[in-house]
């Protein structure tokens, strides 16, 4: 009877061994033993594969293994992002936007999207002035433009309370979820082999994968972290799969460019979205809310 309690139970999860090392003495001159940390990826056939965290694949006997323990997850530093750098990463989404700091805010434009997010304004920390000045400029900003002034701000922030007293008008509220790649790819099914994979535009930093007729999802590199957007299931062919299995070429497709965490914005009130990303460990890190100004 083995002294842990280990088994095909922790595969895919965070696991520390020890294990005999045969034909091998220790320093005291007994058994010799080495200690494996890492995720179990599978325990069959007498074998337990563990992946440590270098990406290295360790096969160990199962009979070799003494003593072994699940542990908690290592918390991945690439999550520990404020706010307003986490939201700076949508300007990767968008190429050909340009912007204007007003002191950390942010105003972006786009001159051919119609899109929220490349045609708002980043109302996030400290803009260098009072709020009522801030959003005049953001008012100017946009008019010069020929656009209607919206803005993208934290819920429950001073600036929210600033626009509402303005009178402007509540459009979508967004959770911006993250959550480590490898974790989630191990909870998603196999990459599809003849999905149609194509780069976008001349960086190689933006992807568009399509599963034939049936199924299209984005993702965007910027540093290590992989965005994910424009995910979609032709009606007909919803709650088949498709969407995991978008994600899982998507995921692989920014595991071979170094990508370490994946985000997105998912809208509060989309329900399946959020079971979706809720289910592949995805956690919400912030709530945001477009407003756009009283008059078009």
């Amino acid at each position: 009877m083995p002294a842990h309690l280990l088994g095909p139970h922790v595969v895919g999860k965070r696991i520390v061994i020890r294990r005999l090392v045969p034909g091998e003495t220790g320093p005291t001159g007994g058994p010799a033993f080495t200690d494996i940390l890492g995720v179990c990826t599978s325990w069959a056939d007498g074998i337990a594969v563990i992946e440590r965290e270098s990406g290295e694949q360790v096969s160990v006997p199962v009979a070799e293994i003494v003593s072994g323990k699940p542990v908690p997850p290592r918390p991945n530093v690439r999550l520990r992002i404020g706010v307003r750098e986490a939201e700076l990463l949508s300007a990767a989404i968008f190429p050909g936007t340009t912007s204007e700091a007003l002191g950390e805010w942010v105003l972006f434009d786009h001159e051919v999207s119609v899109r929220r997010r490349p045609n708002s304004a980043l109302a996030i920390g400290d803009p260098g002035v009072d709020l009522e000045s801030a959003i005049d400029r953001v008012e100017s900003f946009y008019r010069a433009r020929h656009k209607r002034p919206r803005v993208k701000i934290e819920v429950g922030s001073a600036a929210e309370e600033a626009v509402l007293a303005r009178g402007w008008v509540e459009d979508v509220t967004v959770e911006f979820q993250l959550a480590g790649l490898a974790a989630t790819r191990r909870l998603l099914p196999p990459p599809v082999e003849d999905a149609h994979v194509e780069t976008v535009g001349e960086s190689g930093a933006q992807v568009l994968i399509t599963l034939g007729d049936t199924a299209r999802i984005m993702g965007t590199m910027e540093r290590d972290w992989l965005a994910i957007h424009d995910l979609e299931v032709a009606e007909a062919h919803r709650r088949q799969g498709l969407a995991g299995k978008a994600l899982a070429t998507l995921l692989e497709w920014g595991a071979e460019r170094g990508a370490r965490a994946a985000w997105l914005h998912v809208e509060t009130t989309n329900a399946p979205g959020l079971a979706l990303y809720e289910g592949l460990g995805f956690t919400e890190h912030h709530r945001c809310r477009y407003y756009a100004s009283p008059t078009p």
